[in-house]
């Protein structure tokens, strides 16, 4: 299909390691975390910046706009059961929708390897309330709270005469923030796997798990593929080589993850995303995660779903993590403004998800 025209490129967060996320998300953080009173700074100028920084909008997502649909099931383990009552610990094949994506505000935005990736997903027990989770592939998020996205948003600002950040700007911002470096440093270093299919995926903010008998306990999760799992290797010139790898795996065989849970330790960050937890912590498969069917967002299972992370069941709750509330916030605005927009057609379009491409080497 013919390339749409794109709005100049979302200024991506380079210090911070986490690939081509918008730095006007920076923003949303900032409002929702009470920086500035409701009058100031309103959703809609906050959906106005996300547009400023290069977001598409036109019926697509402000951030993570390409991308596609999945659904497949979870078959609960039993061995986070003790832990939580939410029946998707407790139940075999839970129907599950979800999507696949790009930290990107273009749609039509080439796939590139360091580019942040997303796997959403909105679980269903039959007779129970549903789940939704969005999990990224870095394994942590290097901003601690509203004041420092506060002043990396400001470092971030362009300047009129290049129309780009300041990299002394930039810099001076790693300096003064020397508490965000590990959680930088660590994205910066991660390994970028070969694509979708062989990915890791973390919560990033921390979540409370309660017992049926009232128990607590706090956790950040992780979804770890069973796939082999292979280094990046992009495809020069394939604007969709990604999704395209994604669509032949998926009509090639059933993906299948695990869902690990965290438990946090004495001394582990419970409401700061930015902190990297202890290397033995506790850790529980709560379950296995099957995907076995794609489509294109155009039409497909995922176009009208928020996966905003506090819908969640009885047996989930929201840890005191301020980022939580933030992501909340921005999600359910960005759905509101696409709901009412035209939209035009995705650049993994049904023919391309139909026909499936050249198997695998």
């Amino acid at each position: 299909m013919a390339q749409k025209p794109a709005p100049p490129p979302i200024l991506a967060l380079r210090w911070l390691g986490v690939g081509a996320v918008p730095a006007a998300l920076a923003l949303a953080f900032l409002w929702a975390g009470g920086c500035f009173s409701p009058g100031r700074v309103t959703q809609n100028r906050l959906m106005g910046e996300l547009h400023n920084s290069g977001s598409y909008g036109h019926g697509f997502r402000r951030a993570h706009a390409k991308g596609v649909c999945v659904s497949g099931w979870f078959d609960a383990s039993g061995d986070a059961s003790h832990l939580s009552r939410a029946a998707v610990f407790h139940e075999q094949h839970v129907p599950v929708i979800g999507r696949f994506a790009l930290a990107v505000g273009q749609p039509y935005a080439s796939d590139n390897a360091a580019t942040v990736r997303s796997m959403a997903l909105r679980f269903m027990p039959p007779d129970a309330p549903e789940w939704r989770t969005g999990m990224n592939d870095p394994p942590v998020l290097p901003l601690r709270d509203a004041h420092d996205v506060s002043d990396f948003f400001t470092a971030q600002q362009s300047d009129p005469a290049t129309g780009k950040p300041d990299p002394a700007r930039v810099k001076a911002f790693g300096a003064t923030h020397p508490w965000l470096r590990s959680a930088a440093d660590v994205n910066a270093h991660r390994f970028i796997s070969s694509g979708f299919a062989d990915d890791t995926f973390h919560s990033l903010d921390s979540f409370v798990l309660s017992a049926a008998d009232g128990t607590t306990t706090a956790v950040r999760w992780t979804m770890i593929p069973t796939q082999p799992v292979t280094p990046s290797d992009a495809k020069a010139g394939d604007r969709e080589y990604l999704f395209r790898e994604l669509i032949s795996d998926i009509h090639t065989h059933a993906l299948h993850w695990h869902l690990m849970m965290t438990v946090a330790g004495p001394h582990d960050a419970i409401n700061d995303p930015s902190q990297i937890w202890a290397q033995d912590d506790q850790t529980l498969d709560a379950g296995t995660l099957t995907l076995n069917a794609i489509e294109s967002e155009d039409g497909g299972p995922c176009t009208g779903i928020t996966f905003d992370p506090l819908v969640l069941p009885p047996g989930i709750q929201p840890s005191d993590d301020p980022i939580l509330q933030v992501r909340s916030a921005a999600y359910m605005r960005s759905f509101s403004l696409r709901a009412g927009e035209n939209r035009s057609s995705s650049a993994v379009t049904p023919t391309l998800i139909q026909t499936p491409e050249s198997k695998k080497s």
